[in-house]
């Protein structure tokens, strides 16, 4: 593992805890552990942490309200409720107060190991920055630029620039675009990706001689990746 994620682990049944904790430290992660929820708040506020498990009949502070407390201080770690409670109910109220995912007690580790790196990579992924040629992405701030010069664009705008830049210079389909840009799964029958498309060139190519975004005819679209 490349990267050393830090989790806060939130459990009062001690002996359970510890061992999360201990299979956790094996998978590569550190882990500090919490039997209640004011430790829990504690350590959150003197440590950054890469993801939270929190389950949620804790003492003192529950941790369906750590959860609400910890998404309004961070937007983006992910946090994972670890709980014996099943019912729908508390499902609906821990996604309502900001949680990213719910597992249930019992649950195997490589379920937990599994639902873990999911997120973390999805975290990591928004720290991305992309590179070709002199276009640079910061996907984190959304921030673009190809020189000196900045580029604004508009939500759909940048998924398919980013879209097309991960691609790495391989071909990607109008049907790939439809489904990771626009969330459809079906042809529409407009020229809605050709619209944008332009718009895109106009801001990303337009007074340079070197044109990134390439059209393959019958097949899709690309980045040029090499300005030679």
């Amino acid at each position: 593992m490349q990267n050393i994620y830090r989790i806060l682990l939130a459990e009062d049944e001690v002996k359970l805890g510890i061992v999360i904790q201990q299979q956790l430290v094996k998978q590569g992660y550190e882990v500090d552990l919490a039997v209640d929820g004011l430790v829990a708040e504690k350590l959150f506020k003197q440590n950054s942490y890469n993801l939270l498990l929190l389950d949620i009949n804790l003492p003192h502070k529950n941790g369906i309200e750590l959860c609400k407390n910890f998404r309004h201080t961070n937007k983006d770690v992910p946090i994972i409720m670890l709980t014996a409670l099943d019912q729908i109910k508390d499902k609906v109220a821990a996604f309502n107060f900001g949680a990213d995912d719910y597992i249930v007690k019992p649950f195997h580790f490589d379920e937990l190991y599994a639902r873990i790196k999911v997120f973390l990579k999805r975290t990591e992924s928004n720290f991305e920055k992309l590179t070709v040629a002199n276009l640079e992405i910061d996907v984190e701030t959304k921030q673009v630029t190809r020189g000196t010069h900045n580029i604004v664009l508009t939500s759909k705008e940048f998924k398919l620039l980013v879209l097309l830049v991960r691609a790495k210079g391989k071909i990607v389909s109008k049907q790939e675009i439809l489904e990771k840009v626009w969330d459809l799964t079906f042809d529409t029958g407009t020229n809605t990706i050709e619209v944008y498309i332009s718009f895109l060139r106009n801001k990303v190519d337009k007074g340079f001689e070197t044109k990134l975004i390439q059209t393959k005819q019958g097949f899709g679209y690309f980045i040029k990746e090499s300005t030679i």
